[in-house]
């Protein structure tokens, strides 16, 4: 069997195609930006090496996450496109975890194991698995949020995961509403601002941090359709988490009900 795997979820562009288990070749190449550029050239340079044709794979293996936004979302888009243009090749994706966890030797495992990944948030996600591999849980995020509220006294706060397109709190909830770097697709644009319109009081302000995304724009042109306004407060350069020569230019919006 012929099996073709990659993953651009963290600092890399990495590529495998493995026969019958055994490695037959591999691109690993260290990137913090540009994986998505890389992928495909490097798929097409393996292919290449090994004389093959993509109706030759018997399998396609993504890696699902957890990892950047962009780097999880350039792998799947990657297998979407191959799944749709060999649609007799199986297609199967694996976390982070288990990838990482099935690397290790048996002699580096122990009984309890722990496969911990940055997030460049300062937290970290994780998930727990036994001496024989197998998950002992769903993954979970070490929240710094938490612990940082804890450290500085501040009490009171309700921290919840939910999926913005389905809001598992009332309407009308909240005064006012904190955000950041959350338009990656012009589809995103319709479900972002009808949150805001459902969560928002009459008279509530949510502000937005947007560090330049050229799909800024539509949620900008979506606001008004839902009887919404915004205006611009500032714009600041802000030193990015990972290493870059020039600061990130973040302008604070708006958004009014």
């Amino acid at each position: 069997m012929l099996n073709l795997a990659f993953d651009t979820t963290a600092g890399s562009c990495s590529v495998i195609l493995t026969e019958d288990g055994k490695t037959v070749g591999k691109i690993i190449e260290k990137m913090d930006f540009g994986q998505a550029e890389a992928l495909f050239p490097a798929i097409e340079k393996i292919m290449n090496e090994n004389r093959l044709k993509p109706a030759d794979l018997d399998l396609i293996t993504v890696c699902t996450g957890p990892g950047s936004f962009t780097g999880v979302r350039s792998s799947l888009a990657a297998a979407r496109t191959l799944g749709l243009a060999l649609p007799s090749t199986g297609l199967t994706g694996v976390s982070a975890f288990e990838a990482y966890i099935h690397d290790l030797a048996p002699d580096e495992l122990a009984f309890y194991n722990a496969v911990i990944i940055e997030t460049k948030r300062e937290d970290f996600y994780f998930q727990c698995f036994d001496a024989g591999k197998n998950k002992m849980g769903e993954p979970e995020a070490l929240e710094y949020a938490k612990v940082n509220a804890v450290l500085n006294g501040v009490e009171g706060v309700d921290f919840k995961v939910m999926d913005w397109r389905s809001p598992t709190l009332p309407p009308a909830s909240f005064d006012r509403i904190w955000a950041g770097d959350i338009m990656y697709e012009k589809d995103f644009a319709e479900p972002v601002a009808a949150f805001l319109a459902a969560m928002l009081k009459p008279g509530g302000r949510a502000w937005i941090a947007e560090p330049g995304r050229d799909v800024f724009h539509h949620l900008l042109d979506t606001l008004p359709a839902h009887k919404l306004r915004h205006k611009r407060i500032c714009s600041l350069p802000i030193s990015p988490l990972t290493e870059q020569d020039v600061p990130v230019p973040v302008t604070i919006w708006e958004v009014a009900k």
